[in-house]
């Protein structure tokens, strides 16, 4: 009996099942090769099309298929998948400008370009103590 191949066609794969109940033996198993070609068919076409074209348990083609998938998985896992975050893009450092007033009438003035903000409380004490 020739072999199963990938690419076959439904009704080639059911021509090999037909030439094959027709020269077994009653009590003989379905071999090998034509059980994977009904995996590949029911891969294409579904397992209930595939079941009901070659005559078969569509049950057992699904676990057969199934195992099949899940061992093709731990022969060959799947790769590690990397992925990229990018950050947006900075409109540069950010512009800010201070200005206190002191009772006197004297004014101080912090500009500065920075990603990081002063610290506030220095800010604020050097304020107080600048308008003693």
């Amino acid at each position: 009996m020739a072999k199963a191949t990938p690419g076959m066609s439904t009704e080639q794969l059911r021509r090999r099942f037909e030439r094959w109940r027709n020269s077994r033996s009653r009590t003989a198993a379905i071999p090998e090769e034509l059980w994977t070609g009904a995996i590949e068919a029911a891969r294409q076409e579904g397992v209930n099309r595939t079941a009901r074209a070659l005559r078969l348990d569509g049950g057992k083609l699904k676990r057969l298929l199934v195992a099949a998938d899940a061992g093709a998985k731990r022969r060959h896992p799947s790769p590690p998948t990397f992925v990229e975050l990018v950050a947006p893009p900075s409109a540069g450092p950010a512009r800010c400008v201070i200005e206190f007033e002191f009772q006197s009438g004297s004014k101080m003035r912090i500009q500065w370009k920075a990603t990081v903000p002063p610290d506030w409380a220095d800010l604020l004490r050097a304020w107080r103590d600048a308008g003693r």
